[in-house]
């Protein structure tokens, strides 16, 4: 929400200053996002008079000026094609900064003429692009006077933040009517005198769907001269962002920023009949003022005539019966809507406008005839023309809602320490109206603007389990605890003391569960090993997700944020594959990435995944050579994290039965046991990196974390050193093509699992000296001593039972 400070003080009476205003917003609950003043950047630049401009003695395009700036004559020398004697323009000083140019005036001379300050343009003041020539100023325009403030540039424009449920607070009087509850000045009244109009009016409202539309009032304005604003509206609007369009145009969205009331004009010669609220026929359309076409469904409300749908009721106004020069007669709309039926219209067809945002967080129900006899009152006094009676369709909402407060709950409850008329006094301040009071508790009546206070729930939840109970529980409790929030909030929500939680032990729990903290440890482990962290959205285009497994409608996004991003991730490979694609597209050759997010398989179904990807290669090395990353570097990643979570890696066996999006013959899953899928990793599919215009062969690899086991707490033995040399023998076995190489580790390993303290496969060989169909796989085994020194005799004997076991296991002899 933007307004200007003098906007506020037409509702405001204060003497505070910008910052106490500032200040005291945010410590009400109005967060200030910015404060725009130009005036402070332009305070050195003021009105002068150019006196004389003759030509320069030694440049053709130069003049050289006398300006006299209203403390006597200084030279300066120009360019500007336009600057000539008696002209008012704007004079910065030695000293000044030029916003436009980034440059800070200093004395100098320019080819031997003495130069002791600027004539500068809209350009160099950052006001426009305009800089054929400096600017000029009217002949009254008083010479010496500070520019910004002849200007009306001084006024600073305050931002705030308003929380969904502050619809009162999307108003310049709303904010006004806060900041003196606050103490910080008087609300000024609002009574706009009665319109008396004469004549029915031209066109009639016929409502036909009256639970979107309750209350519906308007009135046509008949001999109005439409045109531009007058300078003081069309710089409200200007100064908060909004481009005037017409003087009709710019009244209705004043009293949508002024009073938090949307209003709407028809041009009425452009009505057929009379107008109609109703539900939308399914596929109907029509233009709308912001320059698109609006296609509506069977839920939404629109407002039609006998022509057609002409605009989507308190979202969007239509381009066909919209105001423009040669309006003489207008019809003003004031409605009241049902503000879940708004957003779910607005959520819907995508459209966002300043309508919208007010209706969806619900208006001043009572407003509507003070609004329009205000609005009315503004267009004849700018446009003219004749008012007719005012034409009504539903009725007043009955909007009278109470609340309570027990005196003792500030401080049991609010811990803070206030006096029962105190707090009585702030309710008031805000409107609240006092129906009853003893020593214990106060009964107020709650303001029709405020629709956030003692509000039953807007959804229609009789589907919800215990939703009545729960409906009951925070009827009795929510009340207080708005009227607490409010007393509490106007002293400054930086006054509430800060207590700490109790302390329910010496020892401070841990902070993060031991699932958080494994999923740290992993994070660092693949950091540790060269990869970046990547935060990816958890949504994508259905279509990509499709190459990754399915892409069922129970994960379809019904209101995604864009069009390209409405399916639920079934892993984050499938985003981080996007990111990837998106890095090595600018450039970047060598890379890893990993995410540690959710995967998504069923409507109720979420699971943790650890996913990598690696493009490219390894980095440039005065040892080894670079290579390209394969395979086994993935497996290797998943590996290593697996180690770090605690997982015994002898237990882990290796499958062939990776998902689609792998290369069928280089990827493999990591399991432990037969069910219990630990991983997965390889090469990513070549048709898949051509879809994705990823590099071809990037390898990945994805670790299901929530399938990861925590380890066993058991008590440790201690650990036990032997003294004693290891003994290191080397195996080559010829074993069958189809027989893994874990397979061959684990039958060497059980032989002897008292004395083998490592097996590792350090050589695999097919070709020359190699029967057909068969493999040669070298391994080293480390045997440890404990007690004594093996005997040859010993060693020889291990040795033959590593031999018989892989011949029993695998069908592996030793090779000669």
């Amino acid at each position: 929400m933007k307004f200007t400070l003098s906007w506020l003080k037409t509702w405001l009476e204060t003497g505070a200053s910008l910052g106490q205003i500032t200040e005291t917003l945010s410590a009400i609950g109005l967060e200030v996002e910015a404060v725009t003043d130009r005036g402070a950047a332009l305070a050195a630049f003021v009105i002068a008079e150019v006196v004389e401009a003759l030509p320069h003695p030694n440049a053709d395009r130069l003049r050289a000026c006398t300006v006299n700036a209203g403390g006597g004559h200084v030279s300066v020398v120009c360019g500007a094609p336009n600057a000539r004697a008696g002209m008012r323009a704007v004079f910065a000083p030695p000293g000044a900064y030029i916003p436009g140019s980034g440059i800070t005036l200093k004395t100098g001379e320019i080819r031997g003429v003495k130069s002791e300050g600027m004539l500068v343009s809209f350009r160099e003041l950052g006001l426009g692009d305009e800089h054929d020539g400096i600017i000029e100023l009217p002949n009254d325009a008083p010479i010496g006077t500070a520019y910004a403030a002849w200007a009306g540039l001084d006024d600073p424009v305050i931002e705030v933040s308003v929380t969904p449920n502050r619809g009162d607070a999307l108003s310049v009087r709303g904010i006004a009517r806060d900041l003196a509850a606050a103490g910080l000045g008087t609300l000024r009244g609002f009574a706009p005198p009665p319109i008396t109009g004469e004549g029915a009016a031209s066109v009639v409202w016929d409502n036909q769907f009256e639970a979107a539309c309750p209350w519906v009032l308007g009135r046509s304005i008949s001999g109005v001269k439409n045109g531009p604003s007058p300078e003081w509206l069309k710089t409200r609007l200007e100064s908060v962002g909004l481009r005037p369009i017409n003087a009709l145009a710019d009244i209705t969205n004043f009293f949508t920023l002024d009073l938090g009331r949307p209003l709407h004009v028809f041009d009425a010669s452009k009505i057929t009949g009379n107008l109609l609220y109703l539900r939308a026929g399914q596929g109907e359309s029509f233009m709308g003022l912001h320059g698109k076409p609006v296609t509506v469904g069977a839920e939404d409300c629109v407002i039609a005539d006998a022509a057609g749908v002409q605009s989507l009721a308190g979202i969007m106004g239509g381009e066909a019966t919209g105001t423009d020069d040669e309006t003489t007669e207008v019809f003003i709309e004031c409605a009241l809507f049902d503000r879940v039926r708004i957003a779910q219209t607005g959520q819907r067809l995508g459209i966002f406008s300043d309508a919208r945002q007010r209706f969806e967080r619900g208006i001043d129900s009572q407003l509507l005839p003070a609004a329009l006899d205000a609005a009315t009152a503004m267009i004849m006094e700018v446009c003219g023309g004749r008012p007719s009676l005012v034409t009504k369709a539903g009725a007043r909402p009955d909007w009278r809602r109470m609340a309570r407060l027990r005196f003792d709950r500030i401080a049991s409850f609010g811990g803070a320490e206030m006096s029962a008329d105190d707090a009585v006094a702030s309710l008031e301040m805000l409107g609240f109206t006092v129906q009853a009071r003893d020593a214990q508790s106060v009964r107020v009546a709650v303001p029709s603007w405020r629709n956030d206070i003692a509000q039953p729930p807007a959804l229609d939840q009789a589907d919800v389990p215990n939703a009545a109970i729960a409906a009951a529980g925070a009827a009795e409790i929510e009340p207080e605890v708005d009227l607490l929030e409010e007393i509490l909030r106007l002293r400054g929500l930086d006054a509430i003391t800060p207590v700490s939680l109790p302390v329910e032990a010496a020892v401070a729990s841990p902070a993060m569960t031991p699932k958080q903290a494994r999923n740290g440890l992993a994070r660092r482990v693949l950091a540790a090993r060269g990869m970046l962290e990547c935060v990816t959205f958890s949504f994508l285009d259905h279509n990509v997700s499709g190459l990754f497994g399915d892409a069922p409608e129970s994960l379809r996004l019904a209101n995604p944020i864009a069009a390209d991003l409405d399916q639920m991730r079934p892993t984050p490979l499938a985003t981080l594959a996007l990111a990837a694609a998106r890095n090595a597209a600018r450039g970047l050759g060598d890379f890893g990435l990993f995410e540690v997010g959710p995967a998504y398989t069923g409507a109720a179904a979420q699971a943790l995944v650890a996913a990598g990807l690696r493009v490219g290669g390894t980095a440039l090395s005065a040892i080894t050579a670079p290579r390209r990353y394969d395979v086994w570097d993935a497996k290797a990643d998943a590996l290593a994290v697996l180690a770090a979570l605690g997982m015994p890696l002898e237990a882990v066996t290796t499958s062939l039965d990776a998902g689609a999006y792998y290369h069928p013959g280089q990827s493999g899953v990591l399991r432990q046991g037969p069910k219990t899928v630990l991983a997965a990793f390889g090469t990513l599919h070549p048709k898949l990196c051509a879809r994705l215009d990823l590099p071809g062969g990037s390898v990945a690899f994805e670790i299901f974390l929530d399938a990861v086991a925590a380890p066993k707490r058991r008590g440790k033995a201690p650990l036990v050193l032997s003294p004693l040399q290891p003994i290191r023998r080397d195996f080559a076995f010829l074993v069958d093509k189809s027989v893994a190489a874990e397979s061959l580790l684990r039958a060497a390993r059980g032989a002897a699992r008292q004395v083998i303290s490592e097996v590792v496969l350090f050589d695999r060989y097919e070709g020359a000296g190699v029967p057909e169909g068969q493999v040669s796989l070298a391994i080293a085994v480390t045997l440890q001593p404990m007690e004594k020194s093996f005997s040859d005799a010993e060693i020889e004997g291990f040795s033959a039972k590593i031999v018989a076991d892989v011949a029993k296991k695998t069908g592996g002899v030793l090779r000669g």
